[in-house]
């Protein structure tokens, strides 16, 4: 008996060692990069993906060496069931144990999204797309999608002007309906609780001080005139004279070439400010801070008109008759 039980404690003292010689292998195997230099690639782990599809992977792209090995080092720390899914930037100068932490993490690559001040919904539609997230086609249905809008606590037809402009960093999978939440909710995080009680001092609702943002965001070739274009707006709302605003008008055309005629002019459509009085149905862009706050406080004038000049900034009258003759300084070079 005493001969069995000391057979018995070799048999498991070997085991233990065998089992602790394997680990210490493993553990010094994830401690390994497979290259001591070398460039990073992007690798892209698909929703539900087995683990061992993604080994193979990073074993086909040299970032990893033996792959069972690195399958039964995440079994060994239970993560080969925790891998999520997204892009990221993994290099074969991290030993192992990065590579798994990050896939185990998340720390996916984010793709930068950059929204300039003025853009529309389909020019947005369209940076989103060129920037690898997802198809403009699928963005647009969801930015016109006004059942989205409204759950979205948005009172207007569409996303137009609630897009806030910016640049930001989103993962490749995340959805349109998950871009456009961020960029509403970062909309509202701009337009302040105090600047919502401004809208009502001056009787205007939220939503017409996004319409007129968008306006003088379109009108504005310098930066420091907005307060002035907003006020020629606020005198001409409140004189009961229609707004007049070429890039209204252009919003309201379909498949616009580029040339502004007379005829476009003339022809009736709910955003020709020329033929409709007030403001438009809603935003022709997305407006930045600036113009929102322009809007918002614009510069006390006697301004009623303004005039490119053709170098960026405008000549301002408060009379038709000083309009007319600045339009013929300007425009027609008398």
């Amino acid at each position: 008996m005493k001969r069995l039980a000391i057979i018995t404690l070799l048999l498991v003292l070997g085991a233990l060692a065998a089992g602790t010689a394997v680990v210490l292998d493993l553990l010094a195997y994830a401690a390994a990069p497979a290259k001591e230099t070398a460039e990073a690639q992007v690798v892209a782990v698909s929703p539900g993906e087995p683990f061992s599809a993604v080994a193979g992977r990073l074993f086909d792209r040299e970032l990893i060496v033996m792959p069972e090995k690195f399958k039964r080092y995440a079994r060994l720390r239970g993560f080969d069931k925790q891998v999520k899914a997204g892009e990221y930037e993994l290099s074969a100068a991290m030993a192992p144990r990065q590579i798994l932490s990050a896939l185990v993490e998340g720390k996916v690559r984010l793709r930068r999204l950059t929204i300039p001040e003025g853009y529309d919904l389909v020019q947005i539609a369209a940076a989103a797309a060129d920037a690898g997230l997802g198809s403009e086609k699928e963005f647009l249905s969801k930015a016109y999608d006004e059942a989205l809008v409204r759950k979205m606590g948005i009172e207007a037809e569409s996303f137009e002007g609630y897009l806030f402009p910016e640049t930001y960093f989103f993962p490749r999978n995340l959805t349109s309906e998950q871009m456009i939440a961020a960029m509403v909710e970062r909309f509202r995080s701009v337009f302040s609780p105090q600047w919502r009680r401004r809208a009502e001092q001056i009787g205007l609702s939220v939503h017409d001080i996004v319409t007129l943002a968008s306006i003088i965001e379109k009108e504005t070739g310098a930066a420091e005139e907005r307060p002035l274009i907003a006020s020629v707006f606020h005198n001409r709302l409140a004189k009961g004279m229609r707004l007049e605003s070429d890039p209204t008008v252009i919003y309201g055309i379909e498949s616009f070439d580029g040339n502004l005629t007379r005829k476009h002019l003339r022809t009736p459509t709910a955003y020709n400010t020329y033929r409709i009085r007030g403001l438009p149905p809603g935003p022709i862009a997305s407006p930045g801070r600036a113009s929102i706050e322009a809007a918002l406080f614009p510069a006390e004038s006697p301004y009623l008109y303004f005039v490119s000049k053709k170098d960026g900034t405008h000549h301002f009258s408060a009379t038709f008759r000083e309009h007319r003759a600045a339009v013929r300084k300007y425009q027609l070079g008398r």
